[in-house]
């Protein structure tokens, strides 16, 4: 039996090196999120205005998916990541710009709209590619006895800088204003363009010669949907996401319905990521690599039944458990499939693989976003997320029926055989 070692991953010092980096973008990136839903709907004050913005970065990060997994299978990851980061400056910079006195005061509001929607765009590009790369530079960085660890700590990272984006984006909305709050982002952008230099050039693992684009994306496509395990993760996260997530149209639930503004705006979308950070750094000391299929499933299950009792809620302080509750559900999930997909991929193919992911679970949140503003829009918001809370209730039961590699799933024996292979 290997002892567990919480802190495997954070013994390389790229490693911390990329977690510092990693949390400095997705803080600025979440914190960014909250901005423009709250600045795109102060403006058209129209539920569907929020699904628009989802729709604009969805439709890129999607059909772009692909071809960005074969360019980053084939590329160095350390200076695609850079030039990444540096191009999601440039969207961090036009927003603060479009955002200013002197291009409120000059242009009409509908130009504006339509400025931060192409940003939007813009960012959906990016999207396409930030997934696959960051997905194969992971596995650079430690070794792979060591890959559930640096998951769960890469996932807590992430969830961490959400949770501390969305409550400061909120309370920075009201302390200094949009355009200020925009202007920080960009401060944060830039830091994690400094510290993605500190990690050095990685070697291309992928070196099959005369492939051509479509077999190179047919090959990781067919990879994905010939295993059970990887598909059925992959769908309970995209059905959850797409169906039973409401982030997008929290700004209704701050606003119209619990009476809570930008601040409270700023809590419920914290409080999501709140339990699914804490639940995430309590697995690097407790592993869930035991019965990891049963495991996942009712984490699925859970998140649905706290989405329809949020929907349901009228009360600020039951909306926030239920969000809470949510986030620990899915913080589990989440670490989950992080782990099966990096055990599971051979090292040539994690670029495809981190792209399909990408296009699963990834884009589900820009479709969500729409879906979310559209079901708002017809039924209404609260009845909206108790219908996503349901269909992701359906989902689980089905999956728990059909795909029973996923259901068995242990992931325990395989990480003692990379263990084994180390001591080897």
């Amino acid at each position: 039996m290997v002892k567990n070692d919480p802190y495997a991953a954070l013994r390389f010092k790229e490693f911390n090196i990329f977690l510092l980096l990693r949390f400095a973008l997705v803080f600025g990136w979440s914190m960014q999120f909250v901005v423009i839903e709250w600045q795109v709907y102060a403006l058209t004050n129209d539920e569907l205005s929020l699904g628009i913005i989802g729709l604009c970065e969805f439709l890129p990060a999607f059909f772009l998916a692909p071809f960005a997994g074969h360019i980053v299978d084939k590329k160095e990851k350390r200076n695609l990541f850079t030039l990444c980061i540096t191009l999601f400056s440039l969207i961090s910079f036009g927003l603060f710009w479009l955002t200013s006195e002197s291009v409120e005061s000059t242009w009409d509001q509908n130009a504006i709209l339509f400025g931060i929607y192409g940003l939007v765009f813009f960012g959906g590009v990016l999207r396409a590619f930030f997934g696959p790369t960051i997905f194969s530079l992971i596995a650079l960085l430690v070794p792979k006895a060591v890959y559930p660890n640096a998951a769960t700590w890469s996932s807590s990272t992430w969830k961490g800088a959400s949770v501390f984006g969305a409550l400061c984006g909120g309370f920075l909305i009201a302390w200094i204003g949009v355009h200020y709050t925009l202007g920080f982002i960009f401060l944060l952008v830039m830091i994690a363009l400094l510290l993605v230099l500190q990690i050095k050039k990685k070697p291309i693992l992928n070196k099959v010669a005369n492939e051509s684009i479509k077999e190179s994306l047919k090959s990781g496509i067919k990879f994905v949907f010939n295993d059970k395990v990887i598909l059925g993760a992959l769908t309970l996260d995209m059905i959850a996401v797409l169906f039973g997530g409401a982030v997008a149209i929290f700004a209704v639930f701050a606003k119209d319905i619990l009476d809570a503004g930008p601040k409270g705006f700023g809590i419920l979308n914290a409080a999501l990521s709140s339990g699914s950070i804490i639940t995430m750094l309590a697995t690097t000391y407790i592993p869930i690599t035991k019965n990891t299929g049963k495991k996942l499933l009712v984490s699925v299950f859970g998140f649905g039944i706290c989405m329809i009792i949020f929907g349901a809620s009228k009360i600020m302080w039951l909306s926030v458990i239920a969000l809470f509750c949510s986030g620990v559900f899915d913080g589990i999930s989440m670490v989950v499939r992080q782990t099966i997909l990096q055990l599971k991929t051979p090292d040539e193919m994690r670029g495809r693989v981190g792209a399909v992911n990408s296009m699963f679970v990834g884009s589900s949140n820009e479709l969500g976003a729409l879906e979310s503003g559209i079901a708002a829009k017809i039924f209404g918001a609260p009845l909206a997320v108790v219908l996503g809370g349901s269909v992701t209730l359906l989902t689980v039961i089905v999956m728990s029926l059909k795909n029973k590699p996923l259901r068995e799933l242990d992931l325990q024996e395989d990480i003692e055989n990379h263990y084994e292979e180390v001591k080897n």
